[in-house]
């Protein structure tokens, strides 16, 4: 399975950026799919993440401002990401939690700064 990010870069605080997730390969069945974020220093910690049936949990720094959504369809995730802060500047890594593994993307630089 293949995981690739893709849209990340520079935002001023308080804009957004669009974050997109695309897995692709011997895929059997997804059972989630997640945002982690990792700053210099830092764990990586779960951002967002929405599982099979669609349920979607959120850290607490980033409920209200971020939104995780995926069309099943074309096993690609995203993450809205709203009234950005400096704090959220990180590398933003995919997680797909498929039947027969957990497979990561690369990961895509989030900058916030003025």
């Amino acid at each position: 399975v293949q995981v690739v990010e893709s849209g990340g870069g520079l935002a001023q605080p308080g804009g957004s950026l669009t974050l997109s997730c695309a897995a692709s390969g011997r895929i059997t069945r997804i059972e989630a799919m997640g945002w982690f974020r990792q700053a210099p220093g830092n764990r990586r910690e779960l951002v967002a993440q929405i599982r099979s049936g669609g349920g979607t949990s959120y850290a607490d720094s980033v409920q209200g401002r971020f939104t995780i959504s995926r069309d099943y369809a074309k096993n690609t995730m995203y993450l809205q990401m709203n009234d950005l802060k400096p704090e959220d500047t990180a590398v933003y890594y995919c997680n797909v939690a498929e039947a027969h593994g957990n497979y990561w993307g690369q990961g895509t630089q989030v900058t916030v700064s003025s």
